[in-house]
């Protein structure tokens, strides 16, 4: 005994299998002739077949339930007396065209059902799911029923090279537009998209194509989310992975478990063009070169402007020159404000989240056309809106989910290795 423990030997012990090897069992082949059935006996057994017949399009904004119908090649006063008047069925054609249409039809070419897919009518779940609204033939009589599904997902690969620009690159690749702009998202304080591209740059990408009950949506490009991605600029090697954290909130996060995401957005708008940089300018109405005190974002009017830290309204509403305005006070004697807006959406002393919408586009005040005005201070004094988002801080994925996101992380990249043989093209991985 040794402090009260027995110790205990332990043998190993090889033991022989017991199923005997493959290649030594008896074989035997067998052959058997199948005499077909006559070629009438086949067309006889075809023709007793209740074959359905599938024909699919996509809605327009100038249809109606005639013209539709007989784009699916389907001719059916009832159908389409019920698609007039029933108030569920109606918004099959209601609203903006595009909505995915897939009818039924009876070998004798009798409408069964119309099935139509389209983005979730709640806009808060539009990202996830999608309508789906059923006419069908029940009993003799026709009926409809809305629903709501979650969309669907298969995983594509992406390959790019810089040539010019990085939506000409997402262009020649195939990448839809959506895809591209998050790009732009997940690494806007990493690369300035406008002015450090470099002709030779790659980038290598995983995301999501979306699906309607399999089929591959008709709408926002058909993709979701990117779920990681690597950029290359001037050797420079940059990664994003899309993680979720025990929290159920996501976030992007560098390899070493460090989240993209900072204290400051470095854009109000989601992927918009400089049209002024934080430098002297000519004023465009006083005619006089002036240091300009923010950055303006052209876009059209009623784009929708977002705050771009956590903080509380100071002032919503005119402002002289500015227009429509919106100030927002942070911590740490930081404030933000955004001016030329069409549209206000918060009021003073609403608490807003960073990503927000607070306001819209527009040209109020003194502006030569619709454009957002955004300025950044600190203690009152102007600042560099992309150098503090660049500084701001961040933080390191906790201890807990370490494991979960090594996991991850070791799946992703060996997808992006995938991804960057694909040499400026894109697939989808099975």
């Amino acid at each position: 005994m040794l402090g009260g423990f027995g110790l205990t030997a332990v043998a190993t012990v090889a033991i022989a299998p017991l199923v005997p090897e493959p290649a030594l069992l008896p074989q035997r082949l067998v052959t058997e002739a199948l005499q077909p059935q006559g070629l009438a006996e086949q067309l006889g057994a075809l023709a007793a077949q209740d074959l359905v017949l599938t024909r699919s399009t996509l809605t327009r904004a100038s249809d109606s339930a005639e013209l539709l119908l007989a784009r699916l090649g389907v001719v059916d006063a009832a159908a389409a007396d019920f698609l007039r008047g029933d108030a569920r069925a109606r918004r099959l054609l209601a609203g903006r065209g595009g909505k995915m249409v897939q009818a039924q039809v009876s070998s004798e070419g009798a409408l069964q059902s119309l099935v139509a897919r389209y983005p979730a009518e709640r806009s808060e779940s539009a990202r996830t799911h999608f309508t789906r609204l059923t006419v069908e033939r029940v009993g003799g009589n026709w009926t409809a029923h809305l629903e709501t599904a979650p969309l669907g997902g298969q995983l594509r690969l992406a390959s790019g090279t810089i040539r010019s620009t990085l939506f000409a690159a997402t262009d020649e690749a195939g990448i839809p537009d959506s895809v591209a702009a998050q790009i732009a998202e997940i690494f806007v304080t990493d690369i300035d998209f406008h002015r450090e591209l470099k002709k030779g740059d790659t980038f290598h990408l995983v995301y999501e194509a979306l699906t309607a009950d399999g089929e591959p949506v008709a709408w926002n490009d058909g993709a979701g989310r990117v779920l990681a991605a690597e950029f290359v600029t001037s050797g420079r090697r940059y990664e994003a992975v899309w993680f979720v954290g025990g929290d159920g909130r996501g976030a992007y996060f560098t390899p070493d478990g460090r989240s993209k995401r900072r204290s400051f957005l470095a854009s109000p708008m989601a992927f918009s063009r400089v049209t002024s940089g934080f430098a002297m300018r000519l004023h465009p109405l006083l005619q006089s070169w002036r240091k300009h005190n923010g950055i303006d974002y052209g876009a059209p009017t009623g784009t929708s402007v977002r705050v771009v830290g956590d903080g509380v309204v100071d002032f919503a509403g005119w402002r002289n020159g500015y227009g429509n305005l919106v100030e927002v006070r942070h911590g740490g004697d930081r404030t933000t404000v955004y001016a030329h807006l069409s549209r206000i959406d918060v009021r003073r002393g609403q608490r807003v989240d960073q990503g927000q919408n607070i306001g819209a586009v527009g040209a109020t005040g003194w502006a030569t056309g619709p454009h957002l005005h955004f300025e950044f201070r600190i203690h009152g004094q102007h600042q560099d809106p992309l150098a503090i988002a660049r500084a701001s801080e961040t933080f390191v994925l906790d201890a807990a989910s370490q494991p979960r996101f090594a996991l991850a992380l070791q799946t992703v990249q060996a997808r992006l290795g995938i991804a960057e043989t694909l040499s400026g093209t894109s697939g989808t991985l099975e």
